[in-house]
């Protein structure tokens, strides 16, 4: 199942003085989910290659925007992707566009009900979640970032960290099925 040790695998890299926070259990990003008002659900190119419990990560962000309370973003080439799978409500937008829209606290949102106050992260390029959640961590400080990938991403504002894939695929599994019981 789960180590019981958390760790960010991050030795030499620094990102600033202000880190991530490691998300200790998964019932601490679903409730986080759970409590926001507006959660948007950023899922970029590499969400087809990362198997889950679902099939992969499209299916896996699928099942939680089916809470009806998450906007999905899909970036790249996944928009046609999602509608090839029945997704309703899923919206395309470049990954720089949207962090650099989601830095202005007066922007509408995706689907026009107002600015997030949540923006989780899942299946982008490693790099390109670095960058943004660099620019939302200095920019957009009120914003809330978490990243659920199977890497640690210390400029988002919580992170999984690293664990085996195994472990990291029923922790995904387990935040989703919380966030199913309350949606």
């Amino acid at each position: 199942m789960m180590s019981a040790r958390l760790t960010t695998g991050q030795t030499a890299e620094i990102p600033g003085p202000r880190k991530a926070f490691l998300i200790p259990k998964p019932e601490v990003a679903a409730s986080m989910i759970n409590r926001a008002r507006r959660v948007l659900l950023v899922v970029g190119s590499e969400a087809m290659r990362v198997k889950t419990k679902d099939g992969d990560m499209i299916d896996t962000a699928m099942r939680l925007a089916r809470s009806g309370r998450i906007t999905v973003a899909a970036t790249g080439h996944l928009l046609g992707e999602f509608r090839r799978r029945g997704a309703k409500g899923a919206h395309g937008i470049s990954l720089m566009e949207l962090g650099d829209r989601l830095r202005d606290p007066d922007w509408g949102g995706l689907d026009g009900g107002g600015p997030y106050d949540l923006v989780v992260f899942m299946g982008l390029p490693y790099y390109m979640e670095w960058l943004v959640l660099s620019g939302l961590k200095n920019f957009a400080p009120s914003l809330r970032t978490i990243s659920l990938d199977n890497t640690y991403h210390p400029n988002a504002g919580w992170s999984l960290g690293y664990s085996p894939q195994q472990d990291w695929i029923e922790i995904l599994d387990r935040i989703v099925s919380n966030v199913e019981e309350v949606g």
